[in-house]
């Protein structure tokens, strides 16, 4: 335990900002996709998005450190002493589960803008962009939350890769080291804490959802009815 605790907040770090970015990605590019929906930016967006999801996270982070690293010299190649060393693993790592983001945000909102209270509010003459980003996002991101929390906890135990090529030293190191040393408490202590930490975290997300969604919400919420009188009562 105090060497898995020792190398979490490496992986804590990586899979936080990295989650961060895939929504700051993702999402933008989904309601693009949806609010041109048939048109070539829309068929842009979608091919984009699937070549991303289809790409191999461990060959584009090499690819990213010869071009970035190797032959241009902006970044570190490896490590992690400077805050520059974090930029191509978080952005490797992000690729993927912006691609899954933006084509989730993108069916979400082709299903709230047929909505009838947003045909309403383009009869009460309110702007595209209002209705967009006042009405449509918000109810298009509520099914997002089950979708980004379960990124959160892949992403913990995803980085394994990008760690090891990265010479990050999180629980993917750990995790290598140990199948390579043939360390096995090493390895089932790192799979019984991701797993242990992953259910947590969906259990926070399954309660954050019923306080983001007010129809869930609302089924939990006692009324209090007053009993009505009888007529002899009357």
């Amino acid at each position: 335990m105090p060497d898995i605790m020792a190398r979490m907040p490496y992986t804590a770090f990586l899979a936080t900002m990295s989650v961060l970015l895939s929504i700051l990605i993702g999402i933008p590019l989904g309601i693009y996709a949806a609010t041109h929906q048939y048109s070539w930016k829309d068929n842009a967006a979608i091919f984009l998005s699937l070549i991303l999801v289809s790409m191999p996270g461990f060959w584009l982070a090499l690819m990213l450190v010869r071009l970035f690293a190797v032959q241009l010299r902006w970044l570190p190649v490896s490590g992690i002493q400077q805050w520059t060393s974090w930029i191509l693993p978080i952005f490797a790592t992000a690729v993927g589960y912006a691609a899954s983001i933006s084509r989730q945000a993108r069916s979400n909102m082709l299903q709230v803008i047929r909505e009838d209270y947003i045909i309403t509010a383009r009869a009460k003459g309110q702007s595209e962009a209002y209705i967009t980003y006042r009405h449509a996002l918000k109810n298009a991101c509520i099914p997002l939350v089950m979708t980004v929390g379960g990124i959160f906890g892949m992403a913990l135990g995803g980085s394994i890769v990008t760690e090891v090529i990265f010479s990050i030293p999180g629980l993917g190191q750990y995790v290598i080291s140990g199948l390579i040393n043939v360390d096995y408490p090493a390895i089932q202590g790192t799979v019984l804490f991701l797993s242990a930490v992953f259910c947590t975290i969906i259990l926070i997300i399954d309660i954050a959802f019923a306080f983001i969604d007010p129809r869930i919400r609302s089924q939990y919420v006692r009324h209090k009815i007053k009993p009505r009188l009888s007529r002899e009562e009357v």
